[in-house]
């Protein structure tokens, strides 16, 4: 048995014992055992108030304790504000080491909360975003940030691209602001701006260097090309040189396509949102490219789609058809001879989808982040034999980030390669479907199900590309 609860029992067992003992001095029983009760009440309401006093007040329950139960009582309530006291010293030992940390780190951190108002700021908030402390506290970003892009950027919630502007306060910074929701049900947000100055500027040099040197490299490689074309068609031309020249032509067209594709690019790059919008009926726009597939296929892939006839979509037409062939005519030039591919048209919860998939090869997982790179190949020897540049997918990579679009690629070695492009619900156009619409889209299919169709090695320049 513990000692404390000995302890209160020899005391419990006291009442009687000076019950007995005040008896035999004359008192009657009543009041000899009234006079010990009440002791052995005092001192456990004695014990409690002193208690709660301490409690109340906030000091510290230090040695030497009661005896009996109430010493355990005391003793627990101290090992409790102990290790209370360690808990806080940690907490304030972590919070300082993260405000530090946070001082010290050259991004401009803000903390919102559920009302988008600012919570806190670390220092280097000032310098980039004008925001000063403590006077912006407590008022909302939106207010001190005077941006329109900034609201809609925040009002969007769709942070899965951050927003790169020039704040008004400084037009000599360029700023890449991310947004992330954190606290409770995601209400409150994390705000990161970082200067990409001097990345903005190295950007859009190598930007315009690209272009200046694919424009002045396109006329004298066309007066190439036309000569070269001139010398192999000419009947003086001996027929040992025959073989270079034609070698020399199909270079010549790879340079120029490669350059086609680098103005693209640079043409893209030129603004983040896409002009010239449309409904584009991309049904019909679908059953082009794998009409053009066909003719040029020769027969070495079969083709199967699903395509949804009453799905349109809002967007620029050139720069879209670019994206979805790009995305087609890859599924056949980098799979082997016999590889199914499937193309899908369709609207799921989240938006239309276009996709292509095929059951080839497949390819390797620390590939796929790097496959929209400029130039990036992955089977190097394979992409310069089927003719492609190098760059069709980073077109694919720009014109869908023009659109608020994402390109999301799923591949596992020997299990083949899913290329979809998601649109925001809101790009999605329906429309009723027709009976003759509907006519086609059955004859359409039927004829898929009895002739095995395929897409080209080849295709156009400007729709070039190579998965890597």
């Amino acid at each position: 048995m513990r000692p404390a609860l000995v302890t209160e029992l020899a005391l419990a067992l006291a009442v009687p014992a000076i019950a007995a003992g005040l008896g035999l001095f004359g008192l009657d029983a009543a009041p000899a055992l009234l006079i010990p009760v009440l002791l052995y009440l005092a001192r456990h309401l004695f014990l409690l108030g002193h208690l709660v006093h301490l409690l109340t007040r906030r000091h510290r329950l230090v040695p030497p304790f009661p005896h009996g139960v109430w010493g355990d009582v005391y003793r627990s309530i101290a090992q409790y504000q102990q290790r209370a006291r360690r808990g806080r010293k940690r907490q304030v030992r972590f919070t300082r080491r993260f405000r530090e940390a946070a001082d010290s780190v050259p991004d401009a951190l803000i903390v919102l909360d559920k009302a988008k108002r600012i919570e806190w700021v670390n220092p280097a908030a000032e310098p980039l975003l004008n925001i000063v402390r403590p006077q912006d506290l407590g008022r909302k970003l939106t207010d001190v940030i005077a941006h329109p892009e900034v609201a809609r950027y925040i009002d969007a919630a769709d942070y899965v691209r951050p927003l790169e502007l020039a704040p008004d306060h400084d037009r000599t910074l360029m700023l890449s602001i991310r947004v992330a929701p954190f606290g409770e049900r995601k209400r409150q947000r994390l705000v990161v701006g970082r200067d990409i100055t001097k990345v903005y500027h190295l950007n859009m040099i190598r930007r315009d260097f690209v272009a200046n040197v694919s424009h002045e490299l396109r006329t004298p490689l066309t007066v190439i090309a036309g000569f070269v074309e001139n010398l192999g068609d000419s009947p003086q031309t001996p027929d040992t040189h025959r073989r270079p020249l034609t070698l020399m032509h199909n270079q010549t067209e790879r340079m120029r396509s490669i350059i086609e594709d680098l103005l693209t690019l640079s043409r893209l790059e030129m603004d983040e949102h896409a002009g010239n919008l449309e409904t584009i009926n991309v049904a019909d726009d679908i059953h082009l490219i794998l009409a053009d597939a066909r003719a040029l296929s020769k027969g070495t892939h079969p083709i199967s789609h699903d395509i949804d006839e009453t799905l349109q979509l809002r967007g620029n037409p050139a720069e879209l058809h670019s994206a979805f062939s790009n995305l087609v005519y890859n599924a056949v030039k980098h799979t082997p001879p016999n590889t199914h591919v499937h193309i899908e048209w369709r609207e799921d919860t989240a938006g239309p989808c276009f996709s292509v998939s095929d059951d080839g090869p497949g390819i390797a997982p620390h590939h796929i982040p790097r496959l929209t790179e400029r130039f990036y190949r992955v089977d190097k020897a394979r992409s310069r034999a089927s003719g492609g540049t190098g760059l069709g997918l980073a077109i694919v990579k720009h014109v869908l980030n023009r659109h608020q679009a994402r390109l999301m690629i799923t591949s596992e070695p020997g299990a083949g390669s899913v290329f979809s492009c998601c649109f925001p619900a809101t790009n999605a156009v329906r429309m009723p479907p027709h009976d003759d619409d509907q006519d086609d889209a059955e004859s359409a299919a039927s004829n898929d199900q009895l002739i095995p169709t395929a897409v080209a090695t080849d295709s156009d320049p400007q729709s070039e590309t190579s998965r890597g």
